[in-house]
C-alpha cells in the first residue's frame, strides 16, 4: 500500500476530492498538499505529470495569518501548453488551528473560453442594418427606442419610472412613430401601460416640447 493511501489525510478528504473533481472533470485537477513537507499527497485528474512525493512548491505557508481566512481566490495559473487555469487554494487546519493540508482545485478555462467566443460571434452584430430594408419598420424603431432607454436607465420596462416613460415618448414622437396610425396600441404593448397613460404621458411631452395638442384618446395622434 502506497504511503498516500495510508495517510490518514488522504484517506478522510478522498471522497471530497473525488466528488469535486468528478463534477468539474475532466476540466479540473484536484491536489492535495502537505503544507509540513512541502509535497503532494494525491493528485485526482492530474493536468501534469506531478504526483505523490513531488514538491508542491507552495511557498511559507507559516506567513498565513491563522486569524485570516485560508480560502485563496479564485486567481490565474498557465499551464506549460499556455492553457489558462482559475484555481481556488484551501487551507485546511487541525484543532490546534495549524495547517494540517492545503486542497487546490485549478479548472481549466479553455472549453469555457472557447463556448464564449462562439456565442460572442453569434451575438454580435457583423454589419450595418441595410436601411433601405428597416427605414419604413416603425415597429422595429419602437424596439430600437425601447431597449435603448431600458440599457440607458438601468431598468426593466416594468419598472421604469414616470421620468423615464416620459422620456421615452418624447424621443418615439421625435421619431414621428405616432405619426403612424396604429401606434398607440403597439406602444402601450411594449411599455406595458394602458392608452390613456401613453395619451397623456404624449400629451405631457408636446406641452413641453410645445409641440400639436394630443386629441382625444379615441383617436391616434396626428403627425
Amino acid at each position: 500500500m502506497s504511503a498516500e493511501e495510508t495517510d490518514p489525510r488522504v484517506r478522510a478528504l478522498t471522497p471530497v476530492c473525488e466528488a469535486v473533481a468528478l463534477l468539474l472533470g475532466p476540466h479540473a485537477e484536484v491536489v492535495l498538499h502537505d503544507p509540513a513537507t512541502d509535497r503532494v499527497l494525491a493528485v485526482w485528474n492530474p493536468m501534469t505529470p506531478r504526483g505523490p512525493g513531488d514538491p508542491s512548491l507552495l511557498g511559507e505557508l507559516d506567513a498565513l495569518d491563522p486569524a485570516a481566512r485560508d480560502v485563496f481566490g479564485p486567481y490565474e495559473k498557465l499551464l506549460a501548453d499556455g492553457r489558462r487555469l482559475s484555481s481556488v487554494s484551501a487551507v485546511l487546519r487541525d484543532a490546534d488551528g495549524g495547517p494540517e493540508a492545503v486542497l487546490c482545485v485549478n479548472l481549466d478555462r479553455t472549453p469555457f473560453e472557447r463556448a464564449a467566443a462562439v456565442l460572442s460571434a453569434f451575438a454580435a452584430p457583423t454589419a450595418p442594418r441595410p436601411a433601405p430594408l428597416f427605414d419604413g419598420d416603425w415597429e422595429q424603431r419602437v424596439r430600437d427606442t425601447v431597449g435603448a432607454h431600458v440599457r440607458g436607465c438601468g431598468r426593466p420596462v416594468e419598472r421604469m419610472t414616470r421620468a423615464d416613460r416620459l422620456a421615452l415618448v418624447a424621443a418615439l414622437d421625435g421619431d414621428r412613430v405616432f405619426a403612424v396610425r396604429r401606434a398607440v396600441p403597439f406602444v402601450t404593448s411594449a411599455l406595458g401601460v394602458s392608452r390613456s397613460t401613453v395619451y397623456g404621458l404624449l400629451a405631457e411631452a408636446r406641452a413641453a416640447a410645445g409641440s400639436a395638442p394630443v386629441p382625444d384618446a379615441s383617436e391616434d395622434p396626428p403627425a
